[in-house]
């Protein structure tokens, strides 16, 4: 029996999953523009467990959002599973954010090309393109965007937070926009199951998310 805790937290997006043998049985999550990660991550977890009537104990591998997204969110998301692995002593497994993205979109668009975007500032996304049978496209990068970014592509699902700014000035191109479409840690499941099976782990100790930039820090005002 394998009982995987999975976190998503790369987003305003907080979410907490429990998978047993590769299908979902527990599901916590919210989205919250302020950020509140670091106070509900922890709630959550407890929920699931509860939820499914079994302990930390019980887990039998944690897998995480391993970026690009929110510095502060994956550091919350990393440092927290970071922390149950080596408590538990079990195994840890990264899963990319925009990868997971794409598994819980292919549920709704099982035919379609996907592009998951995650806003970087300015007109700047995190992306990845894949189709239908998980070919990747393009690779996981961070652009700057204009009116004929990724037209090789066409058509295609466009998603995440940094969807909602290319909707206007691509408005015109053959491209879907679904922005009700959110990150979840629901996405990590089938990955997580594989990685599981196959001990693809992370060292518990060294590993880090993938930031794709440098953190940047909004300069403080003078009162």
């Amino acid at each position: 029996m394998t009982l995987i805790l999975h976190i998503e937290t790369a987003t305003k997006v907080c979410s907490v999953a429990l998978s047993l043998n590769g299908e979902l049985t527990q599901l916590q999550e919210f989205k919250d523009e302020g950020y509140s990660h670091g106070e509900q991550l922890t709630i959550l977890i407890q929920k699931v467990l509860n939820l499914q009537g079994i302990t930390a104990q019980n887990l039998s591998a944690v897998s995480v959002s391993a970026g690009p997204g929110s510095y502060t969110g994956l550091r919350i998301g990393v440092s927290t599973a970071k922390g149950l692995c080596y408590a538990l002593n079990i195994p840890l497994i990264s899963i990319d954010t925009l990868q997971a993205m794409a598994e819980v979109a292919r549920i709704v668009y099982p035919n379609a090309i996907l592009c998951p975007m995650i806003d970087a500032r300015r007109m700047e996304v995190f992306s990845l393109i894949t189709n239908f049978e998980s070919e990747i496209l393009k690779p996981v990068s961070a652009d700057v965007l204009d009116e004929s970014s990724y037209t090789d592509f066409e058509p295609f699902v466009c998603f995440g937070d940094g969807a909602q700014k290319m909707e206007e000035l691509w408005k015109d191109r053959n491209i879907e926009f679904d922005l009700e479409l959110d990150p979840s840690a629901k996405g990590q499941i089938t990955g997580a199951y594989d990685q599981f099976l196959k001990q693809e782990f992370e060292d518990v100790a060294y590993f880090e998310p993938a930031y794709l930039k440098e953190f940047y820090q909004a300069p403080v005002k003078n009162k």
